[in-house]
């Protein structure tokens, strides 16, 4: 692991791609919903288009594929609809339980969240789900900033909230948005080589993590 000259006590997570894969959850049934509103995604595009729009608001994954904000509400309704239908598809990664708690019972380390959940979602499909969730007292969610990844808005509330420091400060994610959002915010980044969509986007991490546990070196 890279030795940074100060040392990480604040550490800030994504949580879709990075603690829990929810893909399998969300992003097919993107695709369903594109199609069932005349916008079908062609099938040699399917695969891209899922990896491309995942991690981000879901206001920002319509746009992105070019639907316009007067269609945007009723889609995004029926999209988490049909993905809320699909959610014991989500699981838990790997090793996650077991680092989340080792770091929250460091005396020097904090742990929070930065996410693009809805706030109701965040509590419903995460908080009231697993245990470990339990574990952060501050939540950043898509309600909480009018800009979201990768502006940097969500890292620099949750960092507000903790009286974090910049410098001392990591954020963890899946996506290029996610570092880009982290830089952004001058903290640095830990890449989830782990479990990401597009490990190549994240290669240049601050941080790259092979798994969970190797935040804990850092």
């Amino acid at each position: 692991m890279n030795k940074m000259a100060q040392k990480i006590e604040n550490f800030i997570f994504d949580i879709d791609g990075t603690l829990i894969d929810t893909i399998d959850m969300y992003m097919p049934a993107m695709i369903d919903t594109l199609a069932q509103h005349g916008h079908p995604v062609a099938p040699d595009k399917v695969e891209q288009t899922k990896h491309d729009l995942f991690g981000i608001t879901g206001q920002d994954a319509l746009r992105l594929a070019g639907i316009s904000e007067e269609e945007i509400p009723e889609m995004l309704k029926d999209w988490f609809d049909l993905a809320y239908q699909r959610a014991d598809r989500a699981k838990v990664i790997e090793g996650i339980p077991e680092m989340l708690n080792t770091l929250a019972n460091r005396e020097d380390a904090k742990i929070a969240i930065a996410t693009s959940k809805l706030a109701d979602e965040y509590q419903e499909y995460f908080v009231n789900k697993y245990d470990f969730a339990k574990l952060f007292k501050v939540a950043i969610t898509s309600a909480d900033t009018k800009r979201h990844k990768p502006d940097p808005d969500p890292i620099l509330a949750a960092m507000d909230k903790m009286g974090a420091d910049p410098a001392t400060t990591v954020y963890v994610g899946d996506t290029i948005n996610d570092m880009k959002a982290a830089h952004a915010a001058g903290a640095k980044f830990a890449g989830a080589l782990y479990s990401s969509a597009n490990p190549d986007s994240i290669k240049d991490a601050d941080f790259p993590l092979m798994k969970p546990a190797d935040l804990l070196e850092i």
